[in-house]
């Protein structure tokens, strides 16, 4: 009877037992929990269906006395339900750090089907996340892991689907490469999981209506804060990122930004991102960029702070079309127009109505008009400020509501032929978060001397017209056409007119390939035109004279025709052929003619034959070509690897490319890859020699050091080669997880295709535009050096050198004479220059 009433007595008074033990993990800002409520900030919330309590310290014993109160917040996930705008299903999180993914399990994360790895997939409308705590460092959601590194692709904290999320006072931090310093408790402390910076994730989600207030996102190369959101508003938010890292759709209103590099947007869509009231504190050094693939951002009251950074960019390449927006911005305390080098992208609302779209005052006070750009068409006001906005339209006779911030110009064409097309031009206006609305009252316009070259024909309805091409001169001119709206909106559309293209030129004097003096061939031909010359010439070596086993050398580029050929000790034993496809300047090209030279090149055609080889590629054929021949480039696609997973070789896709660069190798011409793996190598006329040398210049796409995409992805420059068993030795530049702005440099040997690290690896941040790498091999030694242009020699980190000297002696180099690039880069590297010596 005793032990029974005791019993019964403790079951009673455990509820009150448990919240007189309750402590919260902050004094300064204490929680109450009770049985079926908790009290926090002086306001006592009930727990029930759609309230939940979590508090990753409580005993398993103490969160099984209500079904809602949990220890985790998978758990509190697993057993929520929809919530729905009126009443959000809740989650309430007190202070401490909440791990998503276990940062101890050393097994390597996967995605599933081709995804990338999350630690927790979400489906539900109306979640929010509510910290317990004022200051958002005291309630951290974590994950410490990223591709390469605890992961086989970008780890990714949360995938959520739905709309109405929200979330508060808390921190999502992933510190795979960010040190957790946790103010609350030092014993909660993580030291991030490795320098080298990679895409490391945040929250990946399809849904609209997201609000984040007062919340911190801490990662640094792909931070992704609600990437995917359609509407999304930023409040008072702070983040810390590398590249590729914002919401391109986010709304950012009085929020702070640590950018540790130039490009935190990826690209953004749309009606982009907008800034109004925040802070951005570049981190970087040199020009800071907002996007690195274009797309609209709108900067409104916002200064920019930086130590370093002179000059603050759109893009570093902005495209013609994009125009962006700006009104009181600052760089260190001065007024800053962004975009000093493309000042057509860059429209200044100052005096415009469109500035109301974004801000307006009353009485002195500014107010951020977050109604209009959130409203879509459904009306939705996270802030509540309809009725303000509504009595103040009425008062004052002004419209603040459903107000485009996007002008766009669409065209049926974008290269035409005078005489042969016309383009119809459709104007499209939206409202923030792509909400399409009708396009009114527009002003069109030809811009500069694009008006000799086409006119406008104005439909009745002001959002179309027609662009009339008239290009009488000798060549295409690129016309320019604005679309303007009386509040302020801009697009343009940029049009590629040709005057009337004319039928190919007859040959006057048919092809015929002759000496041109001693170790040159020349194309003799003639044209019927007064036009420049711009035909397509081709050079071919042939081992019969009807060219049935021809491989392609040389081609033209550029519309100059190509019509030397210098000959080589390659060409010995080969009939020459060239091929030309007449055209002028203002023609279409004709059918291709054929020429051959009558007899097989002997080595008495050759000048003087040196053992030496230099080529910038502009002139070089870079198809495919499998075949290895003495005295031929071989250019082939290769098999790679991506998330761990083999990926054959396209064998359809030519593997290299000469063109024009972008990012790192911007603005010049060059060899390039055309996907993430290619193989280059080129067959020496002999087979034996004693030493050898070689030169490249090499202009990687990335530009901070760290060379490619991801670790361990790489690029080897093979010397003393065989080709044909792919045997021989190389030097390896390569990503690693050690450092976000450097490579490991170090020689491997090949074994039939297996390559086996033989020295110690160099960890450099030369690896940048241009990098200059010199490459030798013989008398027992493999020797290298390499040096960038851009780089910074001062570099004070005595793990990292600037430049590359790496020497090793070897038994025996060998006597072969193969040279080969094998890229297994992922993002490319331009092959500026390549220079070979054998002796």
């Amino acid at each position: 009877m005793k032990f029974g009433f005791l019993t019964l007595l403790i079951v009673l008074l455990y509820p009150a037992l448990l919240e007189a033990a309750y402590v919260s993990l902050d004094p300064s800002d204490p929680i109450e929990l009770r049985d079926k409520s908790f009290v926090h900030s002086g306001e006592e919330i009930s727990l029930g269906p759609r309230a939940f309590f979590i508090d990753g310290r409580l005993s398993g014993e103490e969160a099984s006395r209500s079904p809602y109160i949990f220890r985790s917040i998978e758990d509190a996930v697993e057993a929520s339900q929809n919530g729905d705008e009126a009443e959000p299903m809740t989650l309430y999180i007190a202070p401490y750090v909440y791990w998503l993914d276990d940062p101890d399990d050393p097994e390597v994360r996967r995605g599933e089907n081709g995804s990338v790895p999350f630690a927790l997939r979400i489906k539900r409308d109306w979640l929010r996340f509510e910290g317990l705590a004022k200051d958002a460092r005291n309630v951290v959601v974590a994950c410490n892991r990223g591709q390469t590194i605890g992961a086989v692709g970008n780890f990714t904290m949360l995938w959520i689907e739905g709309d109405g999320i929200s979330c508060e006072n808390l921190t999502f931090g992933n510190y795979c490469n960010v040190d957790l310093d946790y103010p609350l408790d030092p014993n909660l402390n993580r030291a991030k999981r490795a320098d080298a910076i990679v895409q490391a994730q945040l929250i990946l989600c399809r849904g609209d209506k997201f609000v984040a207030k007062n919340t911190r996102f801490i990662s640094r190369l792909n931070l992704c804060p609600f990437v995917g959101a359609r509407r999304i508003l930023f409040d008072g938010c702070h983040f810390e990122c590398t590249d590729d890292a914002l919401t391109g759709t986010g709304l950012y209103l009085d929020c702070t930004f640590d950018f540790y590099s130039s490009k935190p947007f990826y690209r953004t869509s749309g009606t982009g991102a907008v800034f109004l009231n925040c802070e951005i504190r570049s981190r970087t050094r040199g020009p800071q960029y907002f996007t690195k693939a274009n797309g609209q951002i709108a900067l409104v009251d916002t200064q920019i702070v930086s130590d370093s950074a002179s000059l603050v960019q759109w893009s570093d390449v902005t495209l013609p079309e994009t125009k962006n927006y700006q009104f009181n911005v600052g760089l260190n305390g001065e007024t800053y127009r962004i975009g000093p080098k493309d000042t057509e992208n860059t429209v200044e609302m100052a005096g415009k109505p469109l500035l109301s779209a974004y801000r307006f005052e009353v009485d002195g006070e500014v107010h951020y008009n977050v109604l209009n750009l959130l409203s879509g068409d459904d009306g939705w006001d996270p802030l509540g400020q309809r009725d303000f906005i509504r009595d103040l339209e009425a008062r004052e006779q002004i419209n603040l509501s459903g107000l485009p911030v996007r002008l766009e110009l669409h065209s049926s064409l974008k290269q035409v032929e005078t005489g042969q097309d016309d383009v119809e031009l459709l104007a499209k206006a939206y409202l923030h978060g792509n909400y399409e609305i009708e396009a009114s009252e527009l002003k069109w316009e030809i811009l500069g001397e694009g008006v000799r070259y086409a006119v406008l024909d104005f439909y009745s309805e002001s959002r179309t017209c027609r662009f009339i091409p008239k290009n009488e001169s000798d060549e295409v001119r690129q016309v320019t056409v604005k679309a303007s709206t009386e509040s302020g909106l801009e697009a343009v559309c940029v049009i590629d007119v040709s005057p009337p293209v004319l039928p190919a030129p007859e040959f006057s004097s048919k092809p015929k390939i002759v000496r041109s003096d001693v170790g040159r061939l020349k194309l003799e031909y003639e044209l019927g035109t007064n036009y420049s010359d711009q035909s397509r010439i081709s050079w071919y070596r042939s081992k019969d004279l009807l060219g049935n086993d021809r491989i392609q050398i040389l081609e033209s580029r550029g519309g100059e025709p190509l019509v030397f050929y210098g000959l080589s000790g390659a060409d010995i034993g080969y009939f020459i052929i060239a091929s030309i496809a007449p055209k002028d300047a203002r023609s279409e090209y004709g059918a291709e003619r054929t020429a051959r030279f009558e007899t097989a090149i002997a080595t008495s055609d050759i000048e003087f034959e040196v053992d030496t080889l230099t080529t910038d590629f502009a002139n070089l054929h870079v198809g495919n070509q499998r075949e290895l021949r003495p005295g031929f480039w071989t250019f082939i696609p290769v098999d790679t690897l991506r998330d761990g997973k083999p990926l054959p070789a396209d064998y359809e896709r030519d593997a290299w490319v000469y063109r024009e660069g972008e990012q790192g190798h911007a603005g010049q011409m060059g060899l390039l890859q055309t996907g993430r793996s290619a193989r280059a190598l080129y067959t020496h006329l002999e087979s034996h020699c004693d030493s050898m040398e070689v030169e490249l210049e090499v202009s990687p796409f990335k530009t901070a050091g760290q060379g490619f995409s991801v670790a361990p992805l790489f690029m080897d420059i093979l010397i003393k080669f065989d080709n044909r068993s792919m045997s021989g030795y190389a030097l390896r530049f390569q990503r690693t997880t050690k450092f976000a702005d450097a490579v490991d440099c170090y020689f491997v040997k090949y074994e039939n295709g297996v390559a086996n690290r033989i020295s110690p690896s160099v960890s450099t941040s030369c690896y940048k535009p241009t990098c200059y790498i010199t490459l030798a091999a013989g008398e027992g030694r493999l020797w290298a050096r390499a040096v960038s242009s851009s780089n910074d020699l001062e570099d004070s980190r005595p793990e990292v050198v600037p430049s590359l000297d790496l020497s090793i002696e070897v038994d025996d180099v060998g006597h072969d004479t193969g040279f080969g690039i094998e890229y297994h880069g992922g993002s490319s590297a331009m092959i500026n220059n390549v220079s070979l010596a054998w002796r």
